[in-house]
């Protein structure tokens, strides 16, 4: 059963109603997210420092006494037009304390005014940069929630298809892979998701792909060939309308020969791990993934 605290920030979710309340406008919720995110505050125990990996602001959360050959590569979410690494600063830091390795998170450009594929270009620059840094790709962890989920596995099948060294594993919470939104839970758990329940008609996915195919493999890893790519932990909840995206992507990831471990959370919504600090359901799920990184990146 879940716990209190789930449904009442399931209450709270929905009462925000942030896809809710007319014509989405890019600005004015970055506006609101970045004003949130002056509370995300870093672990105390974890140094922040801006760098530019290949061309892209981003940020190293490095733990005290962490391994300087070891990394998670962290892509955030935000629907592709929302996010950046001061947003993520706290979340990040608490996986990077808890798995005892760097974290470096990225400033990816973001839609509307950058569609398909500057994101994951710049995903895939900051991963080289990581290359020419010194760091094996044996010692890179891949992780992404949501958006930053589907960019993190686009990233794998992108690394995969150009010849370049994958890294060890790759984590994603909730992740968007099947934009061409055929997944039956997009209908039969819409009206039990909080974020997305009252979404109104937007054009967020056509703002991102424009006048690309949705089913086009770098967008919706979902229809890629999945053949080599490296271990997954898949993480996702029961009450969110991307469910099946998680679903069908792990089990053809499964048929394809990749290890993939997944958990599907009882009655929890989307990347309901960001909520740690009042969810005991997000502290399981955080201490899951913070061992899987650690393990993938032992010896």
């Amino acid at each position: 059963m879940a716990s209190i605290q789930s449904t009442l920030l399931k209450f709270w979710i929905r009462r925000l109603s942030i896809f809710g309340n007319g014509k989405i406008d890019p600005q004015r919720l970055r506006t609101r997210n970045e004003n949130a995110g002056s509370f995300a505050r870093a672990h105390r125990d974890v140094q922040v420092v801006e760098v530019t990996a290949n061309g892209v602001h981003a940020e190293w959360l490095i733990p005290t006494g962490a391994p300087k050959d070891r990394v998670l590569l962290y892509i955030h979410g935000g629907a592709w037009f929302l996010g950046s690494t001061r947003i993520y600063r706290g979340f990040v830091s608490n996986f990077a304390f808890a798995s005892g390795v760097r974290a470096l998170t990225i400033d990816y450009r973001l839609a509307p005014e950058n569609p398909f594929p500057a994101g994951l270009d710049d995903c895939l620059s900051a991963y080289e940069w990581l290359l020419q840094s010194g760091i094996a790709a044996d010692k890179i962890v891949v992780g992404g929630d949501s958006a930053g989920g589907n960019l993190a596995l686009a990233l794998l099948v992108a690394l995969r298809d150009t010849g370049r060294p994958l890294p060890a594993a790759a984590v994603t919470l909730s992740p968007a892979t099947d934009l061409a939104m055929t997944g039956k839970s997009s209908k039969t758990r819409l009206h039990l998701d909080p974020y997305f329940s009252n979404m109104v008609p937007n054009t967020i996915i056509p703002d991102y792909i424009t006048d690309h195919d949705p089913c086009n493999p770098l967008i919706s890893p979902l229809y890629a060939d999945l053949h080599g790519l490296p271990p997954l932990l898949m993480h996702v909840g029961d009450h969110e309308m991307l469910l099946d995206d998680t679903l069908r992507f792990a089990s053809q990831a499964r048929a394809a020969g990749v290890e993939v471990e997944m958990a599907v959370w009882p009655q929890m919504f989307h990347v309901f791990q960001m909520f740690a600090p009042f969810l005991p359901e997000a502290r399981a799920a955080n201490k899951q993934i913070a061992e899987f990184i650690k393990e993938r990146l032992k010896g």
